[in-house]
């Protein structure tokens, strides 16, 4: 390297952007993803004694990847090269193969190559490296935000240990913030920048666990921000949403507003109102509320007020709280929108759920009654003994498949919990058990 590529090296880490500078240059400066770093992690201890194999990062962007490659590559002994498969060809993999080849020939030493995007490459150029990989020429460490067991090959991945990365927490985020304003050689600790607690809190939340998004917000929020008379610059709640191109929504996920949104959200879909109920789930999802209790909500929604009426309106709540937990914001939001509008729109019944909680004062508030001799099981020895099971009228064997008989125990005969209504599928249910009742035994 002459003198010239040096101060170019040296200018382009000056005026890197600040998610570039803050990069951590060893594990413990990482923060985040304990659950594959922490000290008694194989990763950790996989980096710590330069003896990785081939590994794949997957998770969110902004989550630490490139990160965890950039300590690799500050901590082995092995040479390490990195492209991105987004302007990576044949040529460049050929050239870094060759290179591999030499290195391990000329001086025994290893080659780390660092594929960013790698979901990028097609199946050639991924069948390209397979069998370099597999002689150990290349250890090859990928990083996509793309399912690797959808995009990657399967040869690639047989030979592959996968780390997922998840979403910085909350806390982590504010680390970091807190680190970038006050990092004097890395961050922007000269400036003399102060991060108020309520605009700290709104960049952590509503970057939602990317760090790097976090970090351009601040930078941005510094660089743009007049000092104030106290030679300060100080970033506002204000001056922290401009930063982020998000107004502000007066959302506080553990104060009244949390909740009386929340509210107001059910008993849109309760009151079948499905214009208030998509309203407040757009406020939700804008402030940044945890996709996954939005979903739990509208299950029990589903499940307490919609119930026999629509008994498939629980199939569409699950269906959408699982489709959340595999795709992530924003592509949740359309699942959480149809499964708040079936629900809203479809008929209501809270029978099954008030029939429950009176059986469940029945139980208790009485003592626990005797199952009927005959409804109890016969299959396991001297059950006849005991007279288990014997009276036993098997329904199947009946006009309609319906016997009348004795179900609930001696002294409850006269309760009737469950009490349908005429909405939906219901009313069907409830035809039906009028018709049951006037079947006699043949």
């Amino acid at each position: 390297m002459d003198l010239f590529d040096y101060m170019l090296e040296q200018n382009k880490e000056k005026e890197s952007p600040l998610a570039s500078r803050l990069r951590p240059a060893t594990l413990e400066e990482v923060v985040g993803q304990q659950h594959i770093i922490g000290k008694d992690k194989l990763l950790y201890r996989a980096i710590k004694a330069d003896k990785l194999s081939s590994i794949i990062f997957y998770g969110p962007p902004g989550t630490g990847k490139t990160t965890l490659a950039k300590v690799i590559a500050n901590t082995t002994s092995a040479e390490f090269t990195q492209i991105n498969a987004t302007s990576a060809g044949k040529k460049d993999m050929e050239e870094v193969v060759g290179q591999a080849k030499n290195n391990r020939a000329m001086y025994g030493r290893k080659t780390i190559l660092f594929i960013d995007e790698i979901h990028r490459f097609n199946k050639g150029q991924q069948d390209y490296l397979l069998p370099f990989v597999e002689d150990g020429t290349v250890i090859l460490i990928g990083a996509t935000t793309e399912n690797p067991y959808f995009e990657v090959n399967g040869a690639l991945l047989s030979r592959s240990v996968i780390f997922e990365l998840k979403s910085l927490s909350k806390e982590d985020i504010k680390t970091l913030l807190i680190r970038a304003a006050t990092d004097e050689k890395k961050g922007m600790g000269a400036y003399g920048a102060v991060i108020e607690e309520d605009a700290l809190d709104f960049l952590a939340d509503i970057s939602n666990g990317d760090a790097r998004s976090a970090l351009n917000a601040i930078e941005l929020g510094i660089l743009t921000t007049n000092r104030s008379e106290d030679g300060k610059i100080h970033i506002t709640l204000e001056v922290a949403s401009e930063c982020i191109q998000k107004r502000v929504v007066k959302y506080d996920k553990s104060g009244d507003n949390h909740y009386d949104t929340i509210s107001a959200f059910i008993k849109s879909m309760r009151g079948s109102d499905p214009d208030a109920a998509i309203y407040y789930l757009a406020r939700m999802l804008y402030a940044g509320e945890d996709i996954r209790f939005i979903a739990r909500r509208i299950m029990i929604c589903a499940a307490e007020d919609v119930g026999m009426a629509d008994p498939n309106a629980l199939n569409v709540a699950v269906s959408a709280a699982l489709a959340v937990e595999r795709l992530g914001m924003p592509e949740a939001r359309i699942p959480l929108a149809e499964a708040v509008t079936y629900v809203a729109t479809a008929p209501k019944s809270n029978a099954s759920y008030m029939a429950v909680d009176a059986a469940l004062d029945i139980v208790k508030h009485t003592k626990t009654a005797p199952i009927p001799t005959h409804l109890q099981d016969a299959h396991y020895k001297s059950a006849d003994k005991l007279g288990h099971g014997i009276g036993y009228k098997y329904a199947h064997a009946y006009p309609g498949h319906y016997v009348k008989q004795q179900y609930l125990p001696d002294g409850l005969t006269e309760e009737r919990f469950y009490h349908p209504t005429e909405n939906g599928y219901e009313k069907q249910v409830s035809e039906y058990l009028e018709y049951i009742k006037q079947i006699t035994e043949s």
